[in-house]
């Protein structure tokens, strides 16, 4: 099925104007291309407009809305029911530390709270610097490398120590988008 052109919405929020970059609409629309229905482009969407503001205002929402021609509610819905998207501003980076079954068993629970306080986090899980935004994290799916961490929404860390969270979050700091890291294989 055929569509047509993104037109250029723009969303205010307070004295705020949100609006794409022509780039960020091609981007949307060759999402928009792959499916039958323009609704379903809603997730690459918000993960595009939470990438540009780091998370998701209501502007934000209200232009991924517009754009795709759906109601604030339905987009709402979506960015409220997934954790990867983010409704309120935090810290620059977020540390996702697996307190699941597993990881939590392998230290998890105890690397969280290290981390909260290393940081001197607030009951928010923020940083005393802004930098950082610590939060539990459901099962990231890595149970035989526990604990897991996840880095921005996008990379993990496995076997995490207090020494490796303490490297890692310097690392963050020089590199918001850490390289990847695979795996680690247990030799027989």
């Amino acid at each position: 099925m055929a569509h047509g052109p993104i037109e250029y919405p723009t969303a205010q929020q307070d004295d705020v104007v949100y609006s794409f970059t022509p780039e960020e609409i091609v981007a949307i629309q060759k999402h928009v291309a792959k499916y039958p229905t323009r609704e379903s482009a809603v997730m690459p969407a918000l993960w595009i407009a939470q990438e540009k503001w780091g998370w998701l205002p209501q502007g934000a929402i209200r232009l991924v809305a517009d754009t795709l021609g759906m109601s604030f509610a339905q987009v709402y819905g979506v960015a409220t029911f997934y954790t990867m998207y983010l409704k309120e501003k935090k810290g620059k980076h977020l540390v996702e530390v697996c307190t699941c079954f597993t990881c939590g068993e392998c230290g998890g629970r105890e690397l969280y709270e290290a981390t909260l306080e290393r940081l001197n986090c607030n009951d928010d899980g923020v940083s005393a610097d802004g930098q950082y935004y610590v939060r539990e994290a459901e099962c990231l799916g890595a149970c035989d490398t526990a604990p897991v961490v996840q880095l921005n929404n996008r990379r993990m860390r496995f076997n995490v120590d207090e020494a490796a969270m303490a490297q890692i979050l310097d690392e963050l700091k020089a590199n918001p988008n850490p390289p990847f890291v695979s795996v680690p294989l247990v030799q027989q």
